[in-house]
């Protein structure tokens, strides 16, 4: 991928060593890499080509460690010896200019001490540029140059060679591998006193290395930018197969790539991980991946050109571009770049841009880089929105804040060094994930980083190149939802606990000048919304009282859906209300409602409050209102309505439930009502209704039940529906009037029946106080009415409806007595008799059924066998049979009158007669081949499957044979087997039951005869073509066929017809002779006894073609020998002979075969031997045509005599294995004898031969084609003597070869590099060294965390290395340099890495209880830790997490099996219900902060025992007036529940003394007048089911209130001061009324007077008698009123023990209402006059 890589003092100096080759080996590298990050791991088959020139060695490179003396941070930097320009720029100074992240740098002094090694920028662009223009000339002898110029030749200590190592997997490596491998690279040891990297302020790494760390070789480079964009972070890329080398990236235009390694260390790359977000470096970060296109046409590089604008000509910008990079110019102005509009990096760091003018960048809608970092930009906001913007560096500019146009997929944002001292304007970046703002005035304020979370939201993982701090998080969360909107405002930050009123005055002091006159707002805000449930947002107005305002204020709402930070809102529609219900797509986003004020007409500017994020829902819904609609009288629908908050639960169906409650008595669950909706019945009258409902998800999971109780249903008024008159209108009948009631009880209705006149019309009664009424003869003709007048149980008269006759009429005629007269049997015949009255016989009509049933269901299962009509005989048919046989009779009077039909049925079904014949032919002519037809009648029932049997007969008598083939047929064609003998056919009847009848057999009267022979077709079958056999197809008939005769003609093309002599026979083969000739045949068909038919000529066929060209005769001519010449010889047939076709082929093994020659003869090869020749001969006629092609195989082919023709050995190499190259003939080569010598000096090779006399001087080294030199033949010469055996075994003339020079030794390498550990915590290296004799080798140990960085671990450069806390977690790998006795430094191998280190597992010693297996109690599961200190260390320190699980124990036969409890998953339990009687136990695992976890360890507790028991969460509910309905509810423990004692109370508000209410010890209680101004308190004494009782428990309800509409009245009657009011006395409640009066029952009328003073009872006046005052009385004590708890209509007041009067009102409304009134002013009489 190209990107440009930022880094720190890029430009200060240049490298004097550098080439260009290797500038654009490692620039094409970092897009080699790149490419290779975004398309996963490289793929073997796929090697990664670097695009440009690649600059490689096969071996290593190598590199020294400088150790600095001044204790300053030192430097990497890469150096190149052999460059021309290495001496003539030392004592030049570095140029002084701004870096790549702004500013000088920093260590002058640096510079000051070694401006030798500095050189300026100039010279390096004209060094480059030469080799540029070379490379470009000639690419390949660029390479080798390069090759040379990094070889090894040391002038100073301070510089050594630094070289590119070979990739294995680069397909560079065929021509150029040989030379390099024999150029032997010398290099200087690495004990040197100083490296090749000195410390300097233009270090290409521009990063610390510790002290002592080991320079690496470079192989794979893959490169990522730092936040800010001023550095690179190493990462390591997978070694090679074979070895694995640390490598660390470098580039050749120094500072262009730099690397960032943590303060103090070296960065080693290690190996890739997988690059996400929380897997990368914790400094740096991947760029976002940029597609790789890195060719010339759509990249440009005009970095450092002095560029000034961009319409300059020569700059060639297409808009095919992707990679721009014009860093380091002198641009101002963006004009002209419109026309990249497919530009992916753009970089335009360190120009003269000072912003605005950012607007022709919205044309490159692709970019997805850009670089402005080290410019004046003073300003972003006119920087467009770039829709595929992930990177953006601005560092080192003039920004005094961040706003700009928001930026959707921006992940990246680099700010540092910049002037910005303000969040205001902050764009909306929802995609971004690191943020940089380092040195830039904005970091004095406090608590920047949280502020940071607060604007960009959770996307948001590093600040300031660092990990979110997790305080600044959770302080983050302590903020408002609307800060982020409060800060990009501008609103000063604050500290959590005073934002909220911060927050609130800031919008406050928006809004005030906006807001209604005379109204001041108090509060705006929004409640914490959950997935369905209902969120209320809460605007507080309040009217300012210094301004008067009549007008009413109206708020009209508008919800809004954000994203997951509090931006992007966009209305949602319909919800308009105060409250709004979340859905579960809108879980963790913001909610904002506006609030719009409506004062009058004037609609003032919205304000508006935002929410937290929507929080998902518990899943338990509850139900938020319950009411219950409809008219509460008899016969209406009521119906329940409830508000459910389903929670985030699938909403379910709730489970709805209707109770009657009567007065004083308990709710009785109405059976069947089971709906919301519910029709009121006569049960329901003077009861209310109790609407329970509980809601239940989709899943099953049920909220808390709630009700809803109803007034008193009342009766309705009493009516009556659907009046009508049952049974038929007719003469003698009774009818009946009926109707449905409804409206209460019913009471004596009354009936009545009227008559109506035929000349007036009006109806007159005739009958009442009964619904039933027979009618009569005077009813002929006229209409009956039915009133019905309903009546209730009280009495009460409804309306009443009448229901009308039809016209009375006469009876119609009768019959009796019918029967079926006549036998039941098929054919026969019957008749019917009845009695007809109000009819004749005569006139009378009968129609005939049958039925399969013997018992009659009506006419609908009868089938009619014949039409209704006045004869009484029937004949029953055959259809009838197996039925029953029903008669039908309509009686008629002679009017036509007809009456109800009557029906008969048979005593048995129709019987049938046996299956018979009454007939029996045949027709048809006996002779051969003629149809015989058989014919027959059948009677006896239905006819089943008959049969039907043809036979022959040798004579009349004979039995006969059956004919099979026409057996079930009635007809037969005559065969001719048939002939001379009779032909008879028998025919057996059958029933459809099975029933078989008699059978019977007609014989035929003539034999037999045969037909007259004759062909019924004649054809020749056959090709007419030469040598091709004709057959005769015929087809004879006529008796036996006996020796027909045949003659074979041609016909010539002039039709002349000439016969074949001696051709008689039914077929005939074709000559060459008859070639264009016709051909027919002709057959005289002969019968046996010689009895002649007519000769028959068949068609002509033809015209006689020629025969296809074929080979008869194929066979080889020649030796079958290596080196020989083989043809062959071929005898043809098929006309006249043509070009035929030769052609020669060699058979494999393998099935397959080589084409080797079209000729007419075959030199056979080597590649023959051993193997067949097959030839193909494909004869060809004259005119062309081919014939089959003739192939014949050959033998094996036999081998010549083997003969050495060529040997020759190459340059051999310690233990590289030598392959020499030799050259044989004779055969197939077998295994050849071969002998290897050791010489110490060359011999010639004359005297080769003779080498066996000469074994003092040579020793024999192996036997084999191939040798690999060992370290002995290191500097002698090798010999080879090759013996050439043919496959067979034979031998051939020997030969021998000398090698050109003696053995070179190999360069030191180290081969199976691994890791052991020794102990717990110690670890040994381990190595194969190889190449010569080792010396002082070189150890290091390397440290590689997680996200794939590799660092090394300073002083640990011994075999052995013990871990500490910073190696856990981490992969370690053991770094083993060879050094050859002589000095000569190998590569550095690496061992594959060390599994994670991580410290002892944290372990359970065992699990105790605390708390005991009691219902009820807290069980709390405790840790037991080993006491070593390996243990504790790893508890203090590495423990992450406690899981444990509960389970109870279930019996499983006679083990016992423990069942998990899923929600209990946190070290204490609470012990429930249902755990009484069974065991619990309690697994524990430990997690360390590494995800391991421990062994489980467990704990079993004893069989849990109930609890004492008790109640918790005692409440009492209710509305709190005094008319209302309580309950109490609570939840109990300790067991199953018994009958648990409850008591209600009251107390008076300020008292301790509780007043017992007798009698009231249920659940649910109705409070009445005397609860006013007391509490209600409910004793709960729960008792276990085996009468074990717990503490009692006590809820109250606040002080009891008059219901409103009673308090306005009783209060508008206390003002009055002085009241009347109506009221009956039932006399047989007074016992003294009752002894003075003797009088028993009965209500009289009373007024009751009440003022401020007294109370009066008085009896009203009548005609007969005056008022008189029963009782009268002040309110002194001991006054007071009653009321009676079981009748709501009833008081009693008592004025002293001798005075006491019990009234009865209508209602209990104004029961309550006189009870008040006069409690009330007997209060005030009391405070009055100072009585109790």
């Amino acid at each position: 991928m190209e990107v440009p890589l930022e880094s720190v003092d890029e430009d200060v100096v240049k490298k004097p060593q550098e080439s260009a080759p290797l500038k654009k080996c490692i620039t094409d590298s970092v897009g080699s890499a790149k490419k290779m990050l975004k398309n996963g791991k490289p793929s073997p088959t796929q090697p990664i080509r670097p695009s440009g020139p690649v600059l490689l060695t096969k071996k290593r490179a190598e590199g020294t460690s400088s150790l600095s003396d001044s204790g300053s941070s030192t430097k990497l930097r890469a150096s190149v010896s052999g460059s021309p320009s290495s001496a003539s720029d030392k004592n030049v100074a570095a140029l002084k200019r701004r870096n790549s992240v702004g500013g000088l740098t920093t260590e002058r002094q640096s510079v000051n001490k070694r401006p030798e090694n500095i050189t300026t920028a100039a010279g390096l662009k004209r060094v480059s540029s030469f080799v540029s223009e070379t490379e470009k000339q000639n690419p390949t002898e660029s390479r080798r140059a390069s090759l040379t110029s990094l070889t090894t030749k040391p002038s100073t200590p301070s510089s050594v060679s630094s070289t590119m190592k070979t990739s294995r997997l680069s397909p560079r490596t065929d021509n150029r591998k040989q030379e390099i491998v024999r150029k032997p690279l010398v290099k200087p040891s690495i004990l040197s006193p100083q490296g090749a990297f000195n410390s300097s302020p233009g270090a290409a790494f521009g990063s610390s290395v510790k002290k002592g760390s080991t320079p690496l070789s470079v192989t794979q480079v893959r490169s990522s930018v730092s936040l800010d964009g001023s550095a690179s972070s190493l990462k390591r890329m997978p070694s090679t197969p074979s070895s694995r080398s640390p490598s660390i990236n470098s580039k050749a235009k120094l500072g262009s790539l730099s690397a960032s390694v943590d303060r103090g260390s070296s960065s080693v790359t290690g190996r890739r991980k997988s690059s996400t977000p929380d897997g990368r470096d914790s400094r740096f970060v991947m760029l976002p991946q940029v597609e790789i296109k890195a060719g010339d046409d759509v990249r440009l590089d005009l970095r450092g050109h002095r560029v000034r604008n961009l319409d300059a000509g020569g700059l060639n910008l297409s808009p095919n571009l992707e990679f721009v990079y014009l860093r380091d110019n002198l641009l101002s102005s963006l004009t002209g770049i419109e026309i990249l509009k497919r530009v992916k990096v753009l970089d335009l760091s360190f120009n003269e841009f000072k912003g605005p003018g950012f607007e022709p960048l919205e044309n490159c809608k692709a970019l997805q880089q850009l670089y402005l970092a080290g410019n004046q930009i003073t300003s972003l906001a006119s920087l467009p929105q770039l829709p595929n913007l992930e990177f953006l560096s601005v560092a080192q500019n003039k920004l005094k804040s961040l706003a700009m146009a928001s930026q959707p997929r921006l992940q990246v944002l680099a700010a540092s060094k910049n002037k910005i001292s303000t969040l205001k304007g902050f764009p909306h970046l929802p995609l971004l994930e690191h943020l940089r703002v380092e040195e830039n005035p904005i970091l004095e304020m406090p608590h920047l980083e949280a502020a940071s979370i607060l604007l960009v939201g959770p996307t948001l993982k590093k600040f300031n190149d660092r990990d979110l701090s997790s305080e600044e998080q959770k302080l983050a969360k302590l903020y408002p939802a609307h800060t982020a909107l409060c800060i990009r405002d501008g609103w000063d930050f604050c500290k959590p606990e005073l934002s909220e009123d911060s927050t609130f005055r800031f919008f406050y002091g928006r809004w005030k000048d906006h807001l209604p006159p005379g109204y001041i707002l108090k509060e705006a805000c929004v409640d914490q919304p959950f997935e369905d449930d209902a969120c209320r947002c809460h605007f507080v107005f309040v009217k300012d009282r210094t301004v008067s305002n009549d007008s009413e204020l109206f708020l009209k709402y508008q919800w809004f859906i954000g994203e997951k930070t509090p931006t992007g809102f966009v209305a949602i529609k319909g919800a308009n209300g105060e409250s709004y219900w979340p859905k579960h797509e809108e879980i963790d986003r913001f909610l904002k409602v506006e609030c719009i004020p409506i004062l009058g007409d004037t609609e003032y500017p919205p304000i508006f409050a935002v929410s937290c994020p929507v929080t998902a829902g518990t899943g338990c819904p509850k139900v938020l209102n319950l009411k219950v609609e409809g008219e509460l009288v008899e016969g209406n629908v009521i119906k329940g309505f409830a508000e459910v908050a389903w929670c985030g639960g699938p909403p379910g169906k709730g489970v709805a439930s209707w109770l009657r409650r009567r007065w004083n008595s308990s709710p009785v669950v109405i059976v069947g009502a089971e709906d919301e909706e519910y029709r009121l019945t006569v049960d329901d009258i003077d009861s209310s209704l109790v609407f329970m409902y509980t809601p239940v998800t989709e899943e099953g999971v049920k909220g808390e039940p709630q009700y809803a109780m109803t007034d008193f249903v009342k009766a309705a008024t009493p009516s009556v529906s659907n009046v009508r008159i049952l049974h038929d209108a007719v003469e003698g009948i009774t009818i009946k009037g009926v109707g449905d009631y409804f409206g209460g009880r019913e009471g004596p209705s009354k009936f009545e029946w009227l008559r109506e006149n035929k000349e007036t019309g009006e109806f007159t009664v005739v009958l009442t106080g009964t619904s039933e009424y027979t009618l009569t003869k005077e009813d002929i003709g006229v209409r009956l009415g039915f009133v019905y007048i309903p009546i209730n149980f009280e009495g009460q008269e409804g309306k009443p409806v009448t229901a009308m006759t039809d016209t009375v009429k006469q009876a119609p005629p009768k019959v009796s007595n019918l029967k079926i007269v006549g036998d039941i049997r098929e054919g026969s015949k019957v008749s019917v008799s009845a009695s007809v009255t109000g009819g004749t016989e005569g006139s009378s009509r009968v129609q005939w059924f049958k039925t399969s049933s013997s018992k009659l269901d009506g006419e609908n299962s009868l089938e009619a066998v014949s039409t209704s009509k006045i004869a009484k005989a029937f004949r029953i048919p055959l259809g009838a049979v197996g039925y029953y046989i029903v008669a039908k009779f309509i009686p008629m009077a002679p009017d036509g009158d007809s009456g109800e039909p009557a029906y008969v049925i048979s005593d048995k079904a129709v019987e049938t007669l046996p299956p018979s014949l009454n007939f029996l032919s045949v027709t048809g002519d006996y002779s051969e081949g003629e149809i015989l037809t058989a014919s027959y009648g059948y009677i006896g029932g239905h006819e089943g499957d008959s049969q039907y049997n043809w036979y022959l007969h040798e004579s009349e008598n004979d039995p006969g044979i059956l004919i099979p083939e026409a057996s079930g047929l009635l007809q037969y064609r005559i065969s001719k087997e048939a002939i001379g003998n009779f032909v008879s056919f028998r025919c057996t009847p059958a029933r459809d039951d099975g029933t078989i009848g008699e059978p019977r057999t007609l014989m035929g009267q003539e034999r037999v005869r045969p037909g007259s022979p004759r062909l019924l077709s004649l054809q020749i079958l056959g090709e007419c073509v030469e040598g091709s056999t004709l057959h005769v197809d015929k087809r004879y008939w006529g008796g036996s066929e006996g020796g027909s005769v045949f003659r074979w003609f041609l016909t010539s093309s002039d039709a002349t017809q000439h016969e074949i002599k001696g051709a008689s026979s039914s077929s005939y083969t074709i000559s060459s002779a008859d070639i264009g000739f016709h051909i027919c045949v002709s057959c005289e068909p002969i019968r046996s006894d010689w009895a002649r038919g007519p000769t028959v000529l068949s068609q002509d066929i033809g015209p006689i073609l020629p025969g296809s060209p074929t080979c008869e005769l194929l066979e080889f001519r020649g030796s079958m020998v290596e080196g020989q010449r083989l043809s062959f010889a071929a005898t043809y047939w098929g006309g006249e002979k043509g070009d035929c076709i030769y052609e020669w082929f060699r058979l494999r093994s393998n099935n397959f075969k080589d084409k080797l020659s079209s000729r007419e003869f075959l030199e056979l090869t080597n590649e023959d031997v051993g193997r067949c020749i097959q030839l193909v001969f494909t004869p060809v006629r004259k005119d062309r045509l081919r014939g089959d092609p003739k192939i014949i195989l050959s033998d094996v082919i036999a081998p010549a005599d083997p003969v050495a023709l060529e040997l020759g050995i190459p340059d051999g190499y310690e233990d590289e294995e030598m392959v020499p190259r030799k050259s044989y003939y004779g055969g197939q080569e077998g295994d050849g004898k071969y002998t290897w010598f050791r010489l110490n000096q060359k011999i010639p090779e004359s005297e080769l031969m003779s080498i066996a006399d000469a074994c003092a001087n040579a020793g024999i080294l192996g036997n084999n084609l191939t040798y690999s030199p060992k370290l002995e033949d290191v500097g002698a010469y090798l010999a080879l003597r090759w013996v050439p055996v043919r496959e067979d075994g034979k031998c051939g003339a020997p030969i021998v070869a000398i090698s050109d020079g003696p053995v070179a030794p190999a360069l030191p390498t180290v081969r199976n590099v691994q890791i052991k550990e020794l102990s717990s915590g110690v670890f040994s290296g381990v190595g194969d060294y190889y190449g010569g004799f080792e010396g002082s080798s070189l150890f290091s140990w390397y440290r590689e965390i997680i996200e794939g960085t590799m660092s090394l671990i300073n002083g640990a450069n011994s075999i052995t290395y013990k871990v500490t806390d910073e190696d856990y977690n981490c992969r370690l790998f053991f770094g083993y340099t060879p050094v050859r006795s002589d000095s000569v430094v190998g590569e550095l191998r690496l061992s594959e890495p060390s599994d994670i280190v991580l410290p002892e597992l944290p372990q359970i010693q065992k699990l105790i209880f605390n708390g005991k297996a009691v219902e009820g109690e807290v069980l709390t599961a405790i840790e037991v830790i080993p006491d070593s200190e390996a243990q504790q260390h790893v508890w203090d320190k590495y423990k992450k997490e406690v899981k444990y699980q509960w389970s109870y124990s279930s019996e499983m036969g006679d083990s016992q099996s423990f069942e998990q409890l899923p929600s209990q998953r946190s070290c204490s339990y609470k012990v429930r219900l249902e755990d009484i009687n069974r065991s619990l136990r309690c697994e524990c695992i430990v997690t360390d902060v590494f995800g391991r976890s421990s062994e489980p360890a467990s704990a079993v507790t004893g069989p849990v025992t109930p609890g004492i028991p008790k109640i918790d969460k005692l409440e009492i509910e209710g509305r709190g007036f005094h008319t209302n309905l309580y309950a109490v509810r609570g939840i109990y423990s300790g067991g199953k529940e018994g009958k648990s004692r409850i008591q209600w109370l009251r107390s008076m508000v300020g008292s301790p003394d509780l007043i017992s209410i007798p009698g009231e010890v249920s659940r649910m209680y109705e409070a009445n007048v005397d609860d006013v101004g007391y509490r209600l308190v409910a004793v709960y004494t729960p008792v276990r089911e085996d009468g074990v009782e717990g503490q009692p428990v006590s809820a109250s309800t606040e002080p009891i209130t008059v219901e409103p509409d009673v308090f306005k009245e009783v209060k508008q009657k206390l003002e009055l001061g002085a009241v009347k009011f109506e009221a009956l006395r039932d006399r047989d409640r007074s016992p003294k009324t009752q002894v003075q009066q003797g009088v028993i029952g009965g209500l009289e009328r009373r007024l009751l007077e009440v003022n401020r003073k007294r109370v009066k009872v008085v009896k009203p006046g009548s005609k007969t008698s005056f008022p008189a005052t029963e009782i009268r009385g002040t309110y002194a004590p001991p006054f007071h009123v009653e009321v009676f708890r079981n009748d709501q209509h009833r008081l009693k007041i008592v004025v002293d023990s001798e005075n006491e009067v019990d009234l009865m009102v209508q209602t209990r409304h104004m029961r309550d209402v006189i009870v008040l009134v006069i409690r009330g002013l007997a209060q005030r009489y009391d405070l009055r006059t100072g009585s109790g």
